[in-house]
């Protein structure tokens, strides 16, 4: 491969999995498109049989970063993420200190930018120290360098209603969404899993789909009458979609996402006892499953969130009541997600790069990510070979993370290369090397 000049020439890549077409990158932007374009001083990527997407946009990482080091840092998070097809993520409250102040939402974000893999967007909590008592610095967190528009006690449900409603009712003021963690938490008291047959057989506590369901009845409602963007982390029930496709129907603000492994995985496999399979909330039914890629396909569940939720090895291998709740996702979500969703019919690469990087974008409003791959437009680009199959190990991962639930698992799509404001973070399946700026070239540090 030729030298970087900070040019590059994609030849021949599907454009959301349409027709062959060149895209021409220069100083951080798509300067050209078309068929046979030159060369030039471009490095040529050669991308015949490869499908380019914008870049993904994921809005709910947990890169646990400051006081969680143990688990994740925010280099280790958005070196994943590059691998994984992202160009930007939503790095969630719930660190310690919790992201509940102007300096914390900062200090993430200025950990994002000097890693340089990914735009990292931190999450503010909606309440101080995600204590549901009152509400955190909203406004000084909007106004701060962060810009953060997307507030969330996730881990947490925000279930005082009172307090739900003036968090609604604060962010309108800087166009800000919350995000709700949707978990009536006296329903859920001591729950282990989702309450249902398989909960019965292991006398394992469960968790009943209305505990999410109640909570988000309850905030559509309030959304609607406050006039506020809603939107709802990790929707898990067929009763969670047909709320929220009622919400919708009578115009309500309400966005949803869904996470990879609530679109594949169900509570059967609990019955190993294996805690990678634990998580908030739980696996589901396969009706549930059915009803979330439906939702999904439909318009109905808006994005796709990974919710990537890594745990240090001890807190995961241990017995089932005493493990922590979460699974990565990051490195492979886009995987997961061609696996239920384009190898079943539902979607097309296109539909794929709709609720995984266009809009995310909207609701986050970031603003210069999953926007359309045409001349004048940054350059986010990942490029995706559809045909490749690859086994899930969770120890080649860049993530600190070895809690997987698709460990050993064959899958489709691999990412080949990931391009961040025109600079290929991820090359030939590989890390290449971070973006340092206007001017970065290969081989920078």
């Amino acid at each position: 491969m030729a030298a970087n000049t900070g040019t590059y020439l994609i030849r021949g890549a599907s454009v959301l999995g349409g027709a062959p077409a060149d895209l021409l990158i220069r100083e951080g932007v798509i300067a050209e498109t078309g068929i046979g374009l030159a060369a030039g001083d471009a490095t040529v990527i050669e991308a015949a049989g490869l499908v380019a997407l914008p870049g993904m946009v994921d809005i709910h990482t947990h890169l646990r970063e400051p006081g969680r080091e143990d688990a994740e840092t925010v280099e280790t998070g958005t070196r994943a993420a590059a691998l994984g097809g992202y160009t930007a993520v939503h790095a969630m409250a719930n660190s310690n200190p919790v992201a509940d102040t102007a300096g914390v939402v900062e200090q993430v974000h200025s950990l994002g930018k000097a890693a340089g893999w990914v735009d990292v967007r931190p999450v503010g909590a909606v309440t101080v120290g995600l204590a549901g008592k009152q509400l955190a610095e909203l406004g000084a967190m909007a106004d701060s360098r962060a810009g953060v528009r997307v507030f969330s006690d996730d881990g947490i449900c925000v279930h005082d209603p009172v307090l739900m409603r003036r968090a609604l009712e604060y962010v309108k003021a800087f166009d800000g969404v919350v995000a709700q963690h949707a978990q009536e938490p006296r329903l859920t008291e001591g729950a282990q899993m989702n309450e249902g047959e398989v909960s019965s057989v292991l006398g394992l506590a469960g968790w009943p789909a209305v505990a999410e369901e109640s909570i988000i009845a309850r905030d559509v409602l309030l959304a609607q009458h406050v006039g506020s963007r809603l939107h709802v982390c990790h929707v898990s029930t067929a009763g969670s979609v047909e709320i929220i496709r009622w919400a919708k129907e009578r115009g309500i603000n309400v966005t949803a996402e869904v996470t990879p492994h609530h679109l594949l995985l169900t509570d059967d496999l609990v019955r190993s006892y294996d805690p990678v399979f634990k998580v908030n909330p739980p696996l589901r039914t396969d009706a549930d499953v059915q009803a979330l890629r439906a939702a999904l396909a439909d318009g109905t569940i808006d994005v796709i969130g990974t919710d990537h939720a890594p745990h240090p090895s001890e807190h995961k291998e241990c017995e089932w009541a005493q493990a922590a709740m979460g699974m990565t996702g990051l490195e492979t979500a886009l995987s997961v997600v061609q696996e239920t969703m384009i190898e079943t019919g539902l979607f097309t690469w296109a539909d794929f790069a709709r609720v995984t990087s266009t809009v995310p974008a909207v609701i986050g409003r970031v603003t210069d990510q999953g926007r359309p791959l045409e001349a004048g437009e940054p350059a986010n680009v990942v490029l995706v070979d559809p045909a490749a199959r690859w086994t899930v190990d969770p120890s080649a991962m860049a993530t600190m993370g070895r809690n997987s639930p698709f460990k050993g698992l064959e899958l489709p799509g691999k990412v080949v290369a990931t391009f961040f404001k025109g600079h290929p973070t991820v090359l030939n399946g590989a890390l290449n090397t971070p973006y340092r700026g206007a001017g970065t070239t290969e081989g920078a540090a």
